[in-house]
This record gives structure tokens, sequence and C-alpha cells, in this order.
């Protein structure tokens, strides 16, 4: 066969992300404080753009009686904002820079994203609830951990009760009191002390250092404070050489452990979401409007520039702002109602939790609200990323109600707190001399309706610190005497 030059032509398809389409994804994954940031910028580079007061009755925002129409654009159509990733990793050509800025590189050239401005560091909260999902048990005990991160002093102390805690989120306090254990063996070590002679005490005990000693010397830090070394070395029963080692250590532990971290000033936590309980028995659910931003198209002075608008090159810069104005009004009342449909599922799906607490939580998904939503999965992640949602138990961010489950026979799947729960029921209530091994707990479980295999049992058995069947069964016969 003969080798010749040819032309053909070809049709093929490609998703082409504009540049305005990729920003109206970047303003999806943004809190609302960082929404104020970039409008801040929008209002300065935009001379028709202005502030407004105009809001509609269900918190969204919208344009002024005197705004200019907005244009026809993508950011109007719901589905302008919902992206499959996989169609641009398949044609890096349309944008996949933008993409990856969005999600946290930065492209050369590029100034960084708002999450990477300042140099000072990952803050107090931030370093934690990094740690908080190894350090935790399940999911449940990570939830509460969590929460308890959030309400952490700058100095890394807790000065909520625990018992108005328990209560907040409709758990037993010794359930609180395990999820606080799991926030004091975070680092740096202190961190949850509800005072300084527990902070002192933690540190003590990572050194190896909390004997009985050194006990009665953090109890009596008044004493340390006055000087009063003589009674103190009484106390404690050492001779001058220990004490003077006993003090030494003390001193070298640190008061303030949070205080390491940069930013802990600007780490408070601001609602985007408010949750309050309707009279009819359902939930109210709005943006909170002290952060809202809130922008309108200044028409009278864009009369007045079009006036004096005579060349065709003022007259073009003149129509490009306009557009560009307007599309971002209709990108910011998008991605607010974008925010609200995803919320609202969220509240829906996890009802029980703002009805009883986190024992009702649910088995929840990223594609589950996405499908209830009719979105893409991607998208509700952008959504729920760096948002936070606040009722009447606290203030949470959107991606603590996602929780994993297990199947169950009636196909909704149950939480994996459930099944723990009735994995230590049944251990409970075994008989010494008939221990349960975990292939008799299978069984037993999906008796009951839980789909859940051998290897899951064993994994959820030692989360909660019990023992194989043969532990058990040595323990008990000690336990008897036998």
């Amino acid at each position: 066969m003969a080798l010749a030059p040819r032309l053909d032509l070809r049709q093929t398809q490609s998703l082409v992300m504009t540049p305005q389409l990729q920003q109206a994804i970047k303003l999806l994954a943004l809190s609302n404080l960082e929404i104020e940031t970039f409008i801040g910028d929008a209002l300065e580079a935009n001379p028709l753009l202005e502030a407004g007061e105009v809001a509609r009755e269900d918190g969204e925002t919208a344009p002024a009686g005197e705004s200019e129409p907005a244009a026809d654009s993508a950011a109007g159509d719901e589905s302008a904002l919902d992206i499959d990733p996989g169609a641009l990793d398949r044609d890096r050509d349309t944008g996949d820079g933008e993409w990856g800025a969005a999600h946290g590189a930065t492209p050369a050239g590029e100034l960084p994203s708002i999450d990477e401005r300042g140099g000072d560091g990952p803050t107090l909260a931030e370093h934690l609830a990094e740690q908080v999902g190894a350090a935790a048990g399940d999911s449940r005990e990570a939830f509460v951990a969590r929460h308890l991160v959030g309400l952490l002093d700058e100095a890394g102390y807790l000065a909520t009760d625990l018992h108005e805690v328990a209560a907040e989120l409709g758990i037993p306090v010794a359930e609180a009191e395990r999820a606080l254990a799991v926030v004091q063996s975070l680092d740096p070590t202190g961190v949850g002390a509800r005072s300084l002679g527990e902070c002192l005490a933690l540190q003590a005990r990572e050194a190896d250092r909390y004997d009985p000693c050194m006990a009665r010397l953090i109890d009596n830090l008044d004493l340390v404070a006055r000087g009063e070394f003589a009674r103190l070395k009484r106390m404690c029963e050492v001779d001058d050489e220990d004490f003077a080692d006993m003090l030494a250590e003390l001193r070298g532990y640190d008061p303030k452990p949070g205080c390491r971290f940069g930013g802990a000033g600007e780490a408070a936590i601001v609602p985007d979401i408010l949750v309050t309980a309707a009279r009819d028995g359902g939930w109210d659910i709005a943006l909170n409007e002290e952060t809202l931003p809130r922008l309108v198209v200044n028409r009278a002075y864009y009369l007045e520039l079009r006036r004096g608008c005579a060349g065709k090159e003022a007259q073009s810069w003149l129509g490009e702002k306009l557009a560009d104005a307007n599309w971002l009004i209709r990108a910011l009342d998008q991605r607010q109602k974008t925010i609200l449909k995803t919320a609202a599922e969220i509240v829906k799906k996890q009802e029980g939790f703002f009805r009883a607490g986190v024992s009702e939580l649910r088995p929840l998904t990223l594609r589950d609200v996405a499908e209830a939503i009719d979105m893409h999965e991607s998208t509700v992640s952008r959504v729920t990323s760096n948002k936070y949602l606040n009722c009447d138990r606290g203030t949470f961010e959107l991606k603590y109600f996602f929780t994993s489950g297990v199947g169950s026979a009636d196909g909704e799947g149950a939480s994996s707190q459930a099944v723990k729960a009735r994995i230590k029921a049944l251990i409970d209530a075994e008989d010494a001399k008939k221990i349960l091994s975990d292939d008799t707990l299978v069984a037993l479980l999906k008796g009951e309706g839980f789909d859940i295999a051998r290897r899951t049992v064993a994994k959820y058995r030692e989360a909660m610190g019990i023992g194989s069947s043969v532990q058990r069964r040595r323990q008990k016969r000690l336990a008897a005497g036998g």
C-alpha cells in the first residue's frame, strides 16, 4: 500500500472550560468568609460593582432593582457548576492547571490561593484535626473529638464543661470523656487540658515522669508559685537533689502548648449555614447573612460611563466590565442555591442527629447526597469543603456528617457505631463457658439483619479494645479463679 499525505476531517467531543466557569467552580469550595475576600478584590477591580443591601427572604442574594439584568451566562445554569473531573482528566488542554489550583496546587505565575496565604502554617485546630482520624477508635468518637477540638482556646485548653458538651451532642458524659482522652493523646502534648495542672500532668505522663512525687508537686502548684519548697519537699517525700530535678522537669513543660501554632487567633469558626427547628416540626435552613456577600451593578454609574465612552476601545472595555459584573452576581447566586440545596439534603439524611444527637448519625456518603440532588459527587465534595453548619447542638463542618456504614437486611445500611454497639452488647452478655468466636458473632449479627464480614467484626472488636475469644476465655477463667 502506497504511503502518501492526505487531509482528513474528524469530529471529537471535549469539555472546554472557560475562565469564568473555572472561577465558578472555585467559588463553590470557598467559605463565606473567603468569598468576602474575593468580593473585596472584585469591587476594587470593577467600577460597576458595588455592595448591595437587597436580600430575598430565603437568605439568598438578589440583584438590586436598579441593577442591569444579568446577561446569559454559564453560571446561570445549575449544571454549569456540576463538572465531572474525569472529563477534565481526559482533556488536559481545557484548563487542567486551573483545576489543580482549585484543589490546592498553584500553577506557575499565579498568586497563592486563599488557603495558602499567610506563612504561619496550620492552626492548632487544623493540626489536631489531621490527627483525630488515626487516634479515634471509630467515626463517632472522631466526631466528638473534632467537636472538642473546635472548643479549645488558642492555648489549647478546654474551658467548656464536659457535661455541657454531652448534653449538646446528646451523648453520655462517659463518651465525651473518652473523646477528650483522644484529644489529650494528640500532639502537642498537653492540649485538651482543663487546667494548668492537668496540662502539666499530661506532659509528665508523656515523659514517663508522672510518679506519686511528681503528682503531689503538680497538685500543689500554688505552693510552687509561692516558693514554699521546704514544705513541698516534705509533701513529696524527696531529698534536695530529687526535688531540684523535679522542679527542673516541671519548668521544662509548656504551660500553653497551643500557642506554638500560628493563626490561632484567626481560627475562630464562623458558620456558613444556620439550621433551626421550624414550628411545623421541620427545619429552617439559611445561609449566614452576617457573612453573606451581596453585590449589585451600579446602573447609574454605568449609564454615565457609557455616555462618556466615545471610542470603540472604551466601549469594549465597559461592555466587558458589565458582563463580568453580571456574571459574578449570577455565579454567587448560583453558589448559594447549590450550598442550600446540599445542606438541606444533609439535614434530611441526618435528621436523627439534629433531633437526638450523635448516636443517631446514619451512614452517609458524598454519592448519596449527589444522587439525591442530581449533581456530580465532585460538586458535593466542593460544596462541603470549608463550610460549617450551626445548629442547637453546636457548629460542625459539613464533612463531619458523612460517616461509614455496613449493609443491613433492609437495604438502607446501618451505622458502624450501631454495629459496634451490638457487638459489644453480645460480648458483654456471653457465657463464660461459651465464649463467642468472631464467626459466631457474624452469624448472630446476620440473624439480626447486619450483613457484615468476619474481618470487619474483628476490626470493630479490636477498635473497641475487646480481646479475641481466646483472650476473653482466659480472662474470665482467671476472674472466676479457675
